[in-house]
């Protein structure tokens, strides 16, 4: 039924995400490493080895909302990454989390970022965080004006443009 095969594949593609995810990891902290799930009960989960804790392995269920999202941003790096060996990937929009980080974290997970844009990858961030706001020169401001709706602001923006 090719169950076996499927499952080797998933393995091999699960371990390069890994290799690709901890490289984009290791640019952000010394702390965290990610390994597949040591007991190989499932096969397919993640796991954190703490290095500050003589390496203790731990779920990612138990990290916290700065440590998860720093791994969040590896594994979608890492991503990007492997996904670009077989096809060009320019663009990344992150959607939130960076108001878990506390403001050396959140240095942290900048550098990479502006490295990828250094690259010349469009980097995109959708946040509320004032000390975010602070460090993007570049912005397009979402006001709501109302009703539901909601008006656009800045670079490449005719006045004032309407968003529903």
């Amino acid at each position: 039924d090719g169950k076996k095969s499927r499952k080797f594949a998933q393995g091999l593609t699960f371990e390069q995400l890994i290799q690709f995810a901890n490289r984009q990891l290791q640019r952000m902290t010394d702390r965290n490493l990610l390994v597949p799930d040591p007991a190989l009960e499932k096969p397919l989960e993640l796991s954190v080895m703490d290095r500050y804790h003589a390496g203790e392995i731990r779920t990612t269920k138990n990290l916290s909302g700065g440590e998860g999202f720093l791994i969040s941003l590896a594994l979608a790096l890492g991503l990007s990454q492997m996904a670009s060996h077989k096809s060009r990937v320019d663009s990344l929009f992150l959607d939130e989390g960076f108001g878990t980080l506390d403001e050396a974290a959140l240095d942290v997970a900048l550098n990479p970022l502006s490295d990828l844009q250094q690259e010349g990858k469009l980097i995109g961030v959708i946040s509320h965080v004032p000390a975010l706001k602070e460090r993007i020169s570049t912005q397009i401001q979402v006001s709501p004006v109302g009703s539901g709706r909601s008006v656009l602001e800045g670079p490449g923006c005719s006045r004032r443009m309407p968003v529903c």
